[in-house]
């Protein structure tokens, strides 16, 4: 008598990179379980869904992935985790096919939830949430799977309460596992084989809540991590971007000059709406401060438009601030969403939807023009590269420390190597004339020999 073949089980992750640290550490766990991950288009025997909510579109999607994941895996055992299932179980619950429901505070133990379960074999919905006052457990993840790149979780939760914003409820209090702990996980990263690690996290900036530590001192020890050649930070709040943090960074020759700040927005009077803890000119102060300590640095800046209130000349002082004073490599642009239960949904003067859209295409245009004027500078240049496996057309792609994706003909012993590269010309319109296929803008290397 044969035994069984193992079990297929398919993960789907929406949302942040904070997200895809965790699902792949869930798959992990299954894995070392004996479990298969199935292969695309593959029948899976279990789904797991790791859901985001940080905006109505994002629930919709979520819904929608639940439910396609149903569909495409008929008989599956569905298990739902992450900050929709955290803030709205009942939604999740509600959709026929899933079988149990997993907030946040109890996604560790999702595969044992999930084998118990099997093991019983009872197929009654189950949901496993609790108030958020109660979220206090620390689910330490870091990705793998990508040989060049890992997501480090470093911190979850956020003691901020912006007036927008739910993860405070979906993601708990601020807080963190101690620094030797996520040094030992990235010595496990390293021993993979990994170059770069990007710390993640809801609020990475306030690391130490929990353990009376600074993110400083969590910099400065994984800085001394044999093996990682680069270190990127994910995102940091504006204000706890300190002159120790931009100088330690400055001085490293692991952590590389990218910063994702978040903004929000270019006007004092919707920033004091928003509950954001800086005003314009501290915003700049502190874009000014990094700047001066690294010359070649990438700014990507988070902007919400169309927030309640936003006025033509709120958004022309902000228009005016991104493009004249922050002048970011990139804007990552959001539409206003109304979030039940923020003091931001019942604000009155709410901004029509065709407003914040004509908004949201003005400053995606503004996001092209002031990327392209970035990668212009440095055509002509020598930066250094870290290649990906990926080949499309011949070519291989990898990212300059400062951010610019840079493509070349493939080379296998230029994989997951950090090589230096003379950079060409920005190719976007038609990327198939450069062979590679790859959709985002890019700059054409010439590998350095």
């Amino acid at each position: 008598m044969g035994t069984q073949p193992p079990r297929k089980v398919a993960f789907y992750t929406l949302g942040c990179k904070l997200n895809f640290s965790e699902t792949a550490t869930i798959a992990r766990q299954f894995e070392e379980g004996g479990f298969e991950r199935a292969r695309r288009g593959e029948q899976a025997d279990i789904c797991v869904i790791n859901t985001c909510s940080v905006t109505e579109h994002a629930d919709k999607k979520c819904r929608n992935v639940v439910r396609k994941a149903i569909r495409e895996n008929p008989g599956a055992l569905v298990a739902v985790t992450g900050c929709y299932a955290q803030l709205r179980p009942g939604d999740l619950a509600a959709i026929e096919g899933v079988d149990i429901v997993v907030g946040n505070n109890e996604k560790g133990s999702l595969y044992e939830q999930v084998v118990a379960m099997l093991q019983s074999g009872q197929r009654t919905l189950e949901v496993h949430t609790c108030a958020v006052e109660e979220i206090r457990n620390f689910f330490a993840a870091f990705s793998t799977g990508d040989r060049t790149r890992a997501f480090l979780k470093v911190q979850d939760g956020c003691n901020y309460r912006c007036s927008y914003c739910t993860i405070p409820d979906a993601r708990g209090v601020s807080r963190n596992i101690p620094v030797a702990d996520l040094v030992e996980e990235a010595r496990q990263i390293a021993a993979r084989g990994v170059r770069e690690v990007v710390l993640t996290g809801v609020n990475i900036g306030d690391f130490g809540r929990t353990t009376g530590e600074t993110f400083l001192q969590l910099i400065q020890a994984l800085d001394t991590v044999e093996g990682i050649e680069r270190y990127r930070i994910s995102s940091i709040e504006p204000n706890l971007l300190t002159d120790e943090v931009i100088d330690f960074c400055a001085r490293s020759s692991k952590f590389v000059p990218h910063f994702h700040v978040p903004l929000q927005s270019g006007s004092d009077r919707i920033l004091a709406q928003m509950r954001r803890r800086y005003n314009t000119a501290r915003f700049a102060q502190r874009i000014e401060r990094v700047r001066e300590a690294m010359p070649d640095v990438f700014f990507g800046i988070d902007v919400i438009v169309g927030f309640p209130g936003e006025t033509e000349q709120d958004f022309e002082d902000a228009y005016r601030f991104l493009a004249e004073t922050v002048r970011p490599a990139y804007l990552h642009i959001f539409p206003y969403s109304v979030r039940p239960g923020t003091p931001a949904a019942e604000f009155p003067d709410q901004v029509p939807p065709d407003v914040a859209a004509r908004r949201v295409a003005r400053l995606g245009e503004l996001s092209a023009r002031l990327h392209a004027e970035f990668c212009a500078r440095y055509a002509g240049t020598v930066r250094s590269v870290l290649f990906e496996s990926t080949v499309r057309g011949g070519r291989m792609a990898g990212f300059t420390d400062n951010y610019i994706r840079v493509v070349v003909p493939y080379r296998r012993e230029w994989v997951n190597r950090v090589v230096p590269v003379e950079l060409g010309q920005l190719a976007s319109a038609a990327p198939e004339a450069s062979g590679y296929a790859g959709g985002d803008e890019f700059m054409i290397g010439r590998v350095v020999e």
